[in-house]
Formats: C-alpha cells, structure tokens, sequence
C-alpha cells in the first residue's frame, strides 16, 4: 500500500487530536515538561558563552602570565562553567523523571481508550477480519505513539529556540554561514519522511502476518489449547510455522533497515561537508586576526550545535509525520460507528412489559457474501411465557438470541417490546432487562461470588441475593464444599484458584442470569453439561423463577424444551414449525421425529 497524498494531509491533521489526547490525559505533567523545554534551551546558549570567554581568558593569561586578575576571571567562568553544567544535568535527569510518568500516564490512558471502544463497536465487527487488523494496528501503534508526539513537539521547541539564538549568532559571523546550516540538513529530512513512508506502507501490509503470530503463540502457551496441542502433538508444527512468519518479518525489516541506514548516510555527507567547510572558513578568519581563538570556538561549536538542534527539528517533523500517518491507525479504530449504540428518540423501557418481544419479517446476514442467516422470522414471547428454539447446529439459533440481546441488529425487518421498536430504546437500558447465558459463557478467573455478581453489577458483590442465585441454579451445594466457599479463585490462572467441573460452570453461569432481575431469561444450551437429574432439579427451580417473566430456552434435549409453552422449530435459517409439544407430537413433523429418537435413547 502506497501512502497517497491524502492520507498524509490526514495524518498531519491527526496532529491536533493526538495534542489533544496528550493535554487531557496528563496536563500537569504537561506544564511540568514545557517548563524543563524553556530551561534546557537556554542554558546550552549560556554555556557555550562561557566556554567562548574561557578561552578568550586563557588567550590572555598566555600574554600576561601570573595576572591575578586574568586567573580570578578564569576560575569564576569555571565556576559558573559548571554550574551551568550541573544545572543542565539537573533539569536532564528531571525532564527523565516528567517524561517517564507523562508516557506512563498516556500509555494507560490510551490503553483505556482502545479498552472502552472494544466493549462498545457492535458485535458484527468481530466477523470482519479486516476489524482485526485495524485494532490490531491500534493496539500496536496507540500506546506509544501520542507520546511520541508530545515529546517531539517538545523537543522541536527546545531546539527551536536553541537554534532561533545560534542562527543570529552565525547570521553575525556571516549570512551564508546560515544558509549552508540549512540547506546542508536538507537531504536528512527527506531522507528521514522517505523512510518514515516505507515503514507505514510495510507494517500496513504484514498486520495479517503479525497476528498470525500472536495467534500461533497464544495457541503455543495457552492453556485452552493445551490438551489438544499435546494429544494432537501440534507443538512442533506451530512452532516452525511461528518461526518461518517471524523470519519473514525479520529480514523484511532487516532490508528496511539497510535501506534506511545507507540513505541517511548519504544524507549526511552534506551535513558533515558543511561542518568541516565552516571549520575551515573560522580557521582562516581566526589566522587574519578577525576572529579571537575563543570566537573561533564559539562560532565552530556553535555551528555544530546549530547544526545538530536542526537535525533534531527536521528528524522531529519526520517523525511527527511518521507518528501522525500511524496514529491513523488508532483514530480509524476510534472513528468506528457502532450503529446499535444509536438512539434518536429514547424511550423508557416498559417494566413491567404487558405484551412482551416480537420479531417482524426479520432478516439477518454476517456480510453480502455468506447470504442470510436469519431469514422472514415472525417470533413472538409474550410477557410471562416460556418460549423455546431447537433445530440443528447453524440454524441460527444462537444468532437470533443475539439479535434480542442487540448484539447485532437485523438487515431486515424489525424487533419490538410492546410494540415499541427496540432501537428506540437506551442500548444499556435494554439489556439490562435481559439475562442470557450462552453456551460458550466465558470461565472469569475470578472468585465464585465474582463470577455470579458479574450477571448484575448494579448490585453489591456481598448481596444476599448472589447466594439465592447459586441455590436457584443448583450450585450452592458445590460451591459451600469449596475451600474458601464463595470467595474462592476459580481456575488456574494465579495461586490458589481452584478448578472445577465443566457441569459446575454451567451451574454458576445460569446463577449470573438468575441473578439479574431481568424481565426475559434467555438460556443458550443452558444444561447441555449436566446429568439429566440435575436439569431436572435446575428446571423446577426456574419454572418457580421466572414466574411473572418472559423466557428463551435454546437447546438440543426435548425434554427440557417440552416445558415450553411455546416451540419453534428453525430450520436453515427459517422457522418451518411452531406450536406446543402436544400440538407439534401430533403434527409429526421434524420436532416429533426428534423427540421420538431421543426418547429412544433414553429407553435403550
């Protein structure tokens, strides 16, 4: 990918938004750095002032030697020689300090940001993999790079007024003198803007490279994939396919390296021809006696200082250029829509609802290219009914429950609560008045109280009502046999934790969503990992929980979803039977056909 014009003008304008950042995240130590800037521009100038008269000095000792006063005047520009010195290493060793808690401070911050955006872009994004690359390429460059930005702008302003001083002073010995400093720094910054393109269009190109390798040393050192990683013995395979990827990306970047090192050399051909040019040019001026031995000093050291405060200027734009053009990366991820978060016309949400959930003609697709998921769905879930879903793996079921949660929102048709469309209500509000558990809920490795409260955060973690969730969904017995009981670590992740049962998950994961005081229950496979006795005895309890609520059970075994008042039956993507288990018995349909082999199953 070449960098277009366009996209560099972008990444200039990038600039004010990442000053922005810098500025709210860490004001104080904002100031506390421009503060250091103005002190260390000044000081060099005093020092190099100093050195000039010293020599000047010693000049004039060689010509009256034993001068009292010609000594006295050496040792006082010493003296303040170094402490000029010491106050240039004082304000260096500070600045260090400021620098290191500004970029810690702006690294969280931003951090937090990516943290806040992941949680909020729809769920449809993590079907793209080119959402994957762009937070990748966020995570990689964000951190660092706003404070790239405020330490060059820094720097670009300590050497600014470092030079603004030292280019008068040249300007005095001779106008072309200032001349040749800049157009001998030229080649440096374009060299340096060349380079800074080559890296963006590299790293724009291999982002899917370099997740490959996350991904291949997360499945190396991973605990989920452990047990397959040794039956399957794939340990020796994902290694040597790691290796060859980050060969790959090494002696990519080890040619980039090359590349840029032997154009900066070239580049500073110029500059150093310039420095030893000037020398001669003081020389001379110094031999015809225009100039004193400590002028020419001065005027060298100043021309080389000039000459590197430049550098410092032209390397801090191309690297303004360099970090603005990648923190495109970071504001494309931020700049994402999330359209479920929209609400143009809030409305409360009704509680308690009187007519409950319906879908309308609804319609659903990942992308263009895979076609519908969902297709012509009409649902309903009255208000206090138990609905249940079944049909095969892909059928959409789990998609559906999700399309409820506002997880995705559908491509066609609409989803109302009491006639109400729901993207007329406050996202958060919305699902706080639904309680779902999927099937691939997620194992906290946090403590057993932890993980119930999670289902209702508006509550306090040591609420009574987390131990009546538990014994709701038939966990208390386990959980009161447990080392520390409720505060208990479960996995084993840090020291102490405890791992327990793929059942006794499933137990604490349906506690999460009894625990919400939610209006509809939505329970993705919620007993697939239990025996069929502990359904039964998790099954009493909920018909008793969710008297007066609405519910959604998705699941494979008949003899829960026969419990339902309410059963449809989705089959690619469309619901192809609905009705009672009675009324669908004596259809003799697909739901029929089911029931009776698994009915089989259980007598054999």
């Amino acid at each position: 990918m070449k960098v277009s014009l366009l996209e560099k003008l972008r990444g200039l304008m990038q600039l004010r938004r990442a000053v922005a950042l810098v500025w709210k995240s860490t004001r104080n130590w904002t100031i506390m750095n421009l503060c250091c800037m103005a002190v260390q521009a000044v000081l060099p100038l005093a020092s190099l002032y100093l050195i000039k008269l010293i020599v000047d000095s010693v000049q004039e000792g060689i010509s009256s030697p034993g001068d009292p006063q010609i000594l006295k005047r050496i040792f006082l520009w010493i003296g303040l020689t170094a402490l000029v010195t010491l106050l240039i290493a004082g304000c260096r060793a500070l600045s260090e300090i400021v620098r290191e808690n500004q970029g810690q401070l702006l690294t969280d911050h931003v951090t937090d940001v990516i943290h806040a955006k992941s949680a909020e872009v729809d769920l449809v994004y993590y079907e793209d993999p080119d959402y994957y690359d762009t937070l990748h390429r966020a995570q990689q460059e964000a951190p660092y790079r706003p404070n790239h930005i405020i330490q060059a702008l820094m720097q670009l302003g300590q050497s600014g007024l470092s030079l603004l001083a030292l280019a008068g002073l040249l300007f005095y010995l001779h106008w072309a003198v200032t001349l040749v400093l800049f157009a001998a720094v030229l080649p440096v910054i374009i060299v340096k803007i060349r380079n800074a393109d080559r890296l963006y269009e590299w790293k724009f190109r291999r982002t899917e490279t370099e997740r490959q390798t996350y991904e291949y040393h997360r499945m190396l050192t991973s605990g989920i994939h452990a047990k397959e990683l040794r039956i399957f013995d794939l340990g020796n395979i994902f290694r040597k396919r790691y290796r060859d990827l980050r060969a790959k990306l090494r002696n990519e970047n080890l040619q980039l390296a090359k590349t840029r090192s032997v154009f900066d050399l070239i580049a500073q051909v110029a500059a150093i021809a310039a420095l030893f040019g000037l020398l001669v040019f003081v020389i001379l001026r110094t031999m015809r006696g225009d100039l004193t031995l400590g002028d020419m000093v001065m005027y060298y050291q100043a021309f080389q200082r000039a000459q590197t405060y430049l550098q410092e200027i032209m390397g801090g734009l191309a690297g303004l250029y360099e970090d603005s053009i990648f923190l495109n990366h970071f504001y494309n991820f931020l700049d994402l829509k999330s359209e479920s978060a929209v609400c143009q016309q809030r409305k409360d949400v009704p509680r308690p609802m009187r007519n409950g959930v319906k879908l309308e003609k609804v319609s659903f697709m990942y992308s263009e290219k895979g076609g519908n998921v969902l297709e012509d769905i009409d649902l309903n879930i009255r208000a206090g009914e138990v609905v249940a879903l079944v049909g095969d793996n892909g059928a959409g079921k789990t998609t559906l429950a999700k399309l409820i949660c506002r997880l995705y929102e559908p491509t066609g048709g609409r989803i109302t609560l009491d006639g109400a469309d729901f993207r007329d209500f406050d996202i958060k509000d919305l699902r706080h008045e639904i309680a779902i558990i999927f099937q691939d809920y997620v194992h906290y490795p946090l403590t057993v109280r932890e993980n119930i409260w999670i289902g209702n955060t508006r509550l306090n973690p040591d609420d009574e009502h987390v131990r009546t969730a538990a014994q709701f969904s038939a966990a208390d017995a386990f959980i009161s046999r447990l080392p520390e009981g409720y505060d208990t670590l479960l996995g084993k992740h840090f020291g102490g934790g405890v791992e327990i049962s793929v059942g006794e998950w499933q137990k604490v994961a349906l506690a999460r969503a009894f625990l919400r005081d939610a209006q509809m229950i939505i329970l993705d496979e919620p007993t697939s990992a239990m025996s069929p006795q502990s359904e039964y005895d998790v099954f009493q309890s909920f018909r008793e929980l969710i008297k007066g609520h609405s519910a959604l059970l998705i699941s494979h075994r008949f003899s829960t979803v026969r419990m339902a008042d309410m059963i449809y039956v989705l089959d690619k993507g469309k619901i192809v039977e609905r009705g009672s288990h009675e009324a669908l018995m004596k259809l003799g349909g697909y739901y029929a056909h089911m029931f009776n082999i698994q009915a089989q199953q259980y007598c054999v």
